[in-house]
């Protein structure tokens, strides 16, 4: 499992430009139908998770097309700025986007109008990783465990500050969904992405928050808030007293980071199935899976229909709760 300073090691490679040219290619051996500069867009700042994967993943991309493949930041608007330019693009593979597919899965329901339409202008490519969420309280908090959670939020309702990383995000829904299941409201406090979220957390200005272990898990370790549950399959092995969801029998069990590689709509299926293909390639070398493993992540190169299925299922969960509690964006 990864420490702080291992994370930092990787912030500190992690090249912190608008757009970076992966290493030069040699001229032999192009990818038949890769015929100029790939474009990688990532729909956020640099510095997160899709960021770092992104610049992970570029060189392998590069070699395997005969192109140089760069990774571009187009953050804005939830996320939808970058969407818009990889569904604005030529339908022919050579631009592409890296990022938390709960973002196409959010925003049709999120945001009154949206400039593309995710089934017609985007095309699933494959999943790339899943992180889980770690559900964190402050540690002056009084509560030690799952159950001290739900109790004390059941006899305080509404006085539990809970942190998210903006209104309709993926880790406020989920704690949307915590307090109808447990039928104790927190007050929800939108940060301008996790990280800030964590900062709240660790100076004590908020009192919980549910966000991806690639950023929470060194602040626990550090003793700086306190671990209390987790998402997804199983226990961390260096957080052996932090149940699942599942265990306890808490809504969105397999809630996290699920990032994923689209492309244009109507870009040839041959063309999709060679991304695809070099995709997962590239996920299982050694020192790329190290890497996701120090993020926390678990490489998932499931291909296109595997995401298709998840965007389907994941769309009609989001949209419900969104409507449910009319939940508009900032």
């Amino acid at each position: 499992m990864m420490h702080r300073r291992t994370l930092l090691r990787a912030a500190a490679a992690t090249p912190l430009l608008g757009t970076l040219a992966a290493p030069a290619v040699r001229a032999q051996g192009k990818a038949p139908g890769f015929t100029h500069t790939v474009r990688l867009i990532v729909p956020n700042a640099p510095g997160g998770t899709s960021d770092i994967l992104a610049r992970l993943i570029a060189p392998e991309l590069t070699q395997a097309f005969g192109q140089n493949v760069v990774v571009e930041n187009r953050a804005g608007a939830g996320g939808n700025i970058g969407a818009d330019a990889v569904a604005k693009a030529d339908p022919d593979g050579h631009t592409m986007a890296l990022l938390d597919l709960s973002v196409l899965a959010i925003n049709p329901s999120l945001f009154p109008k949206i400039p593309f339409d995710v089934k017609k202008d985007l095309a699933p490519v494959s999943m790339v990783i899943y992180a889980p969420y770690i559900l964190a309280v402050k540690t002056a908090l009084p509560v030690n465990s799952a159950a001290e959670l739900e109790a004390y939020a059941k006899k305080n309702p509404g006085v539990l500050n809970a942190a998210n990383s903006g209104t309709g995000t993926a880790t406020h829904l989920v704690q949307v969904a915590l307090g109808e299941q447990w039928k104790a409201p927190f007050t929800h406090v939108p940060y301008r992405g996790g990280a800030p979220g964590l900062t709240a957390l660790v100076t004590g200005e908020a009192d919980m928050t549910v966000v991806g272990a690639t950023q929470a898990l060194p602040y626990v370790l550090n003793k700086q808030m306190k671990g209390i549950a987790v998402t997804g399959p199983a226990r961390f092995g260096n957080l052996p007293d932090a149940p699942t969801f599942r265990e306890l029998g808490w809504t969105n069990p397999d809630a996290g980071t699920w990032q994923g590689v689209i492309t244009t709509g109507g870009t040839p299926a041959p063309m999709v199935e060679r991304i695809s293909a070099t995709l997962k390639e590239a996920l299982a070398k050694p020192a790329i899976a190290s890497r996701i493993a120090e993020l926390g992540g678990q490489p998932r190169p499931e291909g296109a229909d595997s995401m298709r299925a998840w965007l389907e299922r994941e769309t009609e969960n989001y949209g419900s709760l969104i409507r449910q509690h009319n939940i508009k964006p900032d």
